[in-house]
Order: C-alpha cells, then structure tokens, then sequence
C-alpha cells in the first residue's frame, strides 16, 4: 500500500512537470532563443522572420551613428546658395513703395501714420501694378532689380534720366506654415532675406517641452522630409537649411518615444525619451539597473521593428568594454529591452514552482506510515 501511493505520488510529480514544460518549467519571463530566426510576426499586414542575434559592438555602434544621419532629410532638399538682399520676387499681395528723385508727383506721400497698404503700391492678383506715365505694369515674378529697371526704360520716355528708388514695403505673397509643438504656431511671411528653418521655430515662439527635435517633417512640392534638427547641429552641418514659400514645417510631439524595459531588473517599466536620446544604459539605470542576483549580464537583448523586421540584439555586459557599449548604443522610440535570468534563478524558480508537491508526497507518505503502523 505504502509502494502503490508513493508511485501515484511520483506520477503526480511527473504530470506537475510535464504541465509546466509549456511555460519553460518556470514562471515568470524566459526568451527562448531558439525561436529566433524562426517565428514569424505579423507586421503592417505581412509576415516576415526574427533575424538572427546581432552582438552589439563598437563596429555597429559606429555604423548605426552614421545611418542615422542618412536618414534625414537630404542636404538637396534646402537651397544652398540662399537669396540676398535685393534678389526677392515679386508676387501678387506684395506692397511696393517706389521714389522717383526730383520728381514728387511721382511719389505717394508716406506720412508718419500712413500703413504700408496707404503709402505704397498693391501688386493685384493679377501680379500687375498701375503707375503714372506706365499704366499697368506685370511685375510678379521679377526681382527689385529688374522692376527698378523696367520702371526706368518706361519712365524715360517722359523724364530724362529717371533716378529710381524701389522697395518691397510689406512682404505678403510668400509665406511658410510652422504648426505642432511650438509656443505659437504661426504662417510666416517670408522677406528678401533668407529664413532658415531654425529660425522658423524661433519666430514661432520656439519649441515647446513636449517637441521632438529629431522627427521634424518638412512638406515641400507634395514630398516629405524627416528632419533630425539635433543632429544636424550636433553634427555640424554646413548646408543652411533655407526654406521656401509654400513650405509646412510639422514639429511632433514626444509623448509617444517610450522604451520598454523588462525581464530581470528591478523594475520592469517604460521608460520616456528627451529629445528622442536614449542610450541602453540610461535605459536599464531608469528601471532601477538588472538584478544583481538573478540578472544573466551576458543576457541582454535589444527588440526593434525596423520598416516590419523583427531585429534582434544582444550585448554581453559580463566586461568592462561592454559596459561602455551601453552607454553609446542608442536606442529608437519603441525599442524593447529584456534582461533575461540566470541558469541558476531558472532553477530555482522551477524549484518553487515544484516543491509544495514533492513536500505534499512526502506529507501523504508520512501519514500512510502512521496509519499502517
């Protein structure tokens, strides 16, 4: 009798084992590596295939910095001979003032409270102006220079040697929009001198707390561009960033750039970027560091789903030069960090998770005893 329930007890204990193969014989998280490279994920409506395990290097590191880089917007994108003074085009809305030396009935009065709109003369939608001697004059699409000319030859008909001073006096027909995280979303008329897009978010009131920096979009012609602004001056960029009329500079916000951290630290969170800069190491310090006493150091992996592939890194933190690769291997916005256990704490866990039945067999054993003496 004591034989027959001590082997229902060891069948019980092998059926407790057998239930628990399907959560890898321990609770908790547990990465089952194997599966790398073989399950599929769906992603954006299609499958496609974890990659094998990436060690995080410097060689990666360093190639990583230099792609991201590339993946913003093109130098080409931007003028790179910005315009000067003088070389503004007309275009329809615009005020011109213009003075014809020796010659006041020429000229408009500009009082000291008369507005451009009173002082100056509108270029009409039609991009023409009306002047005396000229009539209707086509002006858009010129510069001060050529107007200043033209007016001269026509003029010269009536005045001997005309003497012509020309000025744009209210910018209007050029114009770019600056909406999202800034302090003052604006339309902003653009002037005869060049507006660079740092500019633009400074005459907007400059970025707000929430702006992310480096996922500005640019529209321009029906395209849009990613600009990474913080690198672009952290790098030293030497092409000036002009914008042009019609353009519409989208500045994000941060709310949404988290890290997930999880596995064996101590605590399993998700973790904001500033300005979208996060390295692996100020993310794991974040979560309180990995667990000194069931963390596997040469465990860690890095999870990030780059244009719907699965990637998969790892670095070994058990030396000193990997520690430092943790403090230069940047992470993206939705990464997912996981420090896996130890071999020791799996054991352990599976220990736990077993016991109260071996001691349970043991109790019935025991009390068997008792009943058949």
């Amino acid at each position: 009798m004591k034989r027959i329930f001590f082997v229902a007890g060891l069948l019980l204990l092998a059926s407790t084992l057998s239930s628990l193969s399907g959560c890898a014989w321990a609770p908790g998280h547990r990465l089952n590596e194997g599966d790398l490279g073989k399950a599929p994920v769906e992603a954006a409506e299609k499958k496609s295939e974890i990659t094998p395990l990436i060690p995080i290097t410097a060689e990666l590191v360093a190639r990583q910095q230099a792609e991201r880089l590339t993946r913003t917007a093109p130098a080409s994108a931007f003028s790179s001979e910005p315009a000067i003074a003088g070389e503004y085009i007309i275009g329809p809305g615009d005020i011109l003032t213009v003075t014809v030396w020796d010659h006041p009935e020429l000229t408009i009065p500009a009082g000291e409270f008369r507005s451009p709109e009173l002082a100056g003369n509108l270029v009409d939608a039609r991009g023409k102006i009306f002047y005396p001697y000229v009539g209707e004059i086509e002006v858009a699409g010129l510069t001060v220079a050529e107007l200043r000319a033209l007016l001269a030859e026509k003029l010269s008909q009536y005045i001997k040697n005309p003497q012509i001073d020309l000025r744009v006096a209210d910018f209007r027909s050029k114009k770019i929009v600056v909406a999202g995280e800034v302090k003052s979303p604006n339309i902003i008329a653009l002037t005869d001198r060049p507006l660079t897009l740092l500019e633009a978010i400074n005459l907007a009131g400059g970025p707000t707390e929430l702006a992310d920096l480096r996922e500005l979009r640019l529209s321009r012609g029906g395209e849009v561009f990613r600009i990474d602004l913080l690198s672009f001056y952290r790098q030293g960029n030497p092409a000036p960033m002009v914008l042009q009329a019609g353009d519409q500079l989208y500045v994000p916000d941060n709310t949404d750039n988290n890290v997930y951290v999880m596995g064996e630290v101590s605590e399993s969170m998700a973790v904001p970027m500033v300005h979208q800069r996060l390295s692996l190491a100020d993310a794991l310090s974040r979560s309180g560091g990995i667990s000194s006493d069931n963390a596997d150091a040469g465990q860690i992996f890095v999870f990030r789903n780059e244009d719907g592939q699965a990637m998969a890194y790892r670095l070994d933190a058990n030396s000193a030069d990997a520690l430092l690769l943790a403090t230069t291997f940047n992470l993206e916005k939705h990464d997912v960090v996981y420090v896996a256990p130890t071999g020791l704490t799996v054991w352990n866990r599976i220990v736990g998770k077993i016991l109260p039945t071996v001691q349970t067999i043991w109790q019935t054993n025991s009390l068997i005893d008792d009943w058949t003496d």
